[in-house]
């Protein structure tokens, strides 16, 4: 997709398809007026003859006649339901840009015009970026494996992104940084969406060699089962001894050009297949267990944008993978496991294994790389998608500073999360009568003591956990969301590494 920022009348912009958001609540902003005049009032026309209210998720398009005073490349105008004017933000900025490109889509247009609407919450610059987000994301298709007469490519091919703020580098800066971020997610998508046969431990790997490859100031160092045996990993080396896959520890880092501002290390858990183990997932639950090393995709992706963009902290991206399958070398119920950090672990729950893998990887990032702060994602447990819903991801953290600057990060960017509490007195569900700890407490709050054994890791670091069990996939196509993987969490570790 080629881009660029254009500022100037919508109507005089050179494109198969120009965009117009029209808001819900009367009243009609100057770049719908420019164009409306421009077609002798057809948009109004249309808009009262149909009934178009303006309503978030309504379109309409509107063909210009011969005699307009639209540039002739101009084959048709779609107006895009904005809602209430004051309810304009960052979110929905991008949904309604995917939502232009997949109308001029249908329209079979190869270009469009995407005039940015003034949103409420964000500054001009942020809405160009995630205009040109949404533009990309609403592209993105996971076809490899089908047929290639069945692929259906988007026929937009360059999007203007249309503002009346004049011309200036941080908003070209934004498109630029609006591509980097759709990109991330993109690769982050891919990662996730491939099957488990081939998105093993050992092709993880691959991915981010090829990520420090690309990226002169990314390096890459690789740990098999006989590195993390050394180390005393002794429960991510548990997760994945039940399969003929090796476990992988991948360490990404970034060095910025000066003397970084701080060392920001963030852990992803890449369990690529997982079926339970002995606590055996029911068939329909293992089906989509592709989707359990989302975690480990969001940071290896994100670093690949980190590579290119202007970041001013040193960066580490660990993440933590295995196979979790059941076979007679499999780790049992009652086992107790030895970590890196010394505790000991009762397993009481062989489908708790994330929790147990990055027990180890906050462990090494602690000990080994020392950072200023920690960040975890995971598709971790049921029981947040139960608190939370599909589309939002719990937030766990013993530092309410850091808490609260991460949850800034991530509404600028879009992406819906909410803090759960750390309740100390949920522990009591992690106490073992022959170990430091169990793996699981009860069902109560399953979602809170998968995030109070994490802390016992985490130690005195400032740390921030992400339940992206809900948000990692899609059951359907939405707005910048494609069905499937949706890449949650690249978006919000940028933008919190850009502040």
């Amino acid at each position: 997709m080629q881009f660029k920022y254009v500022s100037g009348s919508p109507a005089a912009q050179e494109a198969d398809v120009l965009a117009l958001c029209v808001a819900s609540d009367g009243g009609r902003d100057a770049d719908f007026k420019a164009v409306d005049k421009n077609v002798g009032g057809l948009l109004s026309a249309r808009i009262k003859e149909l009934g178009f209210a303006g309503n978030v998720g309504e379109s309409l398009i509107v063909r210009p006649k011969v005699d307009s005073s639209l540039p002739r490349k101009t084959r048709a105008v779609a107006l895009l339901g904005a809602g209430p004017r004051k309810q304009v933000d960052g979110p929905l900025v991008r949904n309604l840009a995917a939502n232009a490109v997949k109308l001029a889509g249908q329209l079979r247009g190869g270009s469009l015009a995407f005039v940015v609407p003034a949103a409420a919450s964000v500054d001009v610059a942020l809405s160009v970026q995630l205009a040109t987000e949404g533009v990309d994301l609403a592209t993105y298709r996971f076809d490899k494996y089908r047929a290639k007469d069945s692929r259906k490519p988007s026929p937009v091919k360059r999007a203007s992104l249309v503002a009346t703020a004049p011309k200036g580098a941080a908003l070209n800066q934004a498109v630029d940084r609006g591509k980097a971020v759709a990109e991330a997610v993109m690769r982050a998508r891919d990662l996730v969406n491939e099957p488990a046969a081939r998105m093993t431990p050992r092709q993880l790997a691959v991915e981010a060699r090829a990520v420090a490859k690309k990226h002169a100031r990314v390096t890459v160092k690789v740990m098999g089962p006989a590195e993390c045996k050394k180390l005393g990993m002794g429960m991510l080396l548990a997760v994945g001894q039940g399969s003929e896959e090796e476990i992988r520890l991948i360490h990404l880092t970034y060095k910025p050009p000066g003397k970084p501002e701080k060392r920001v290390a963030l852990i992803g858990k890449g369990i690529t297949f997982d079926s339970g183990g002995y606590s055996l997932k029911p068939s329909a639950s293992m089906l989509d267990m592709k989707i359990d090393m989302a975690g480990a995709a969001a940071v290896i992706a994100a670093m690949d944008a980190i590579g290119r963009l202007d970041c001013p902290h040193e960066v580490h991206a660990v993440a933590a993978c295995a196979e979790n399958l059941v076979s007679g070398g499999a780790y049992k119920l009652g086992d107790v496991l030895t970590s890196m950090s010394g505790k000991t672990v009762e397993i009481n729950n062989t489908d708790a294994e994330g929790r147990l893998a990055l027990g180890d990887a906050l462990t090494y990032t602690r000990e080994k790389i020392h950072p200023d702060e920690m960040f975890d994602f995971a598709t971790l447990t049921g029981a947040c998608m139960v608190a939370l819903g599909p589309h939002t991801a719990g937030v766990l953290s013993h530092s309410d500073k850091l808490a609260g600057a991460w949850l800034e990060a991530a509404a600028r960017a879009g992406e819906d999360m909410w803090r759960l509490p750390l309740n100390p007195r949920l522990k009591e569900q992690l106490k073992s009568n022959i170990a430091d700890m169990k793996n699981t407490g009860g069902r109560a709050g399953g979602a809170l003591t998968a995030g109070l054994f994490l802390s016992e890791f985490a130690g005195d670091t400032p740390w921030v956990h992400v339940d992206i069990a809900g948000p990692a996939s899609a059951s359907k196509e939405s707005g910048a969301t494609a069905e499937g993987a949706t890449g949650f969490a690249v978006a919000t570790i940028l933008e919190y590494l850009r502040h």
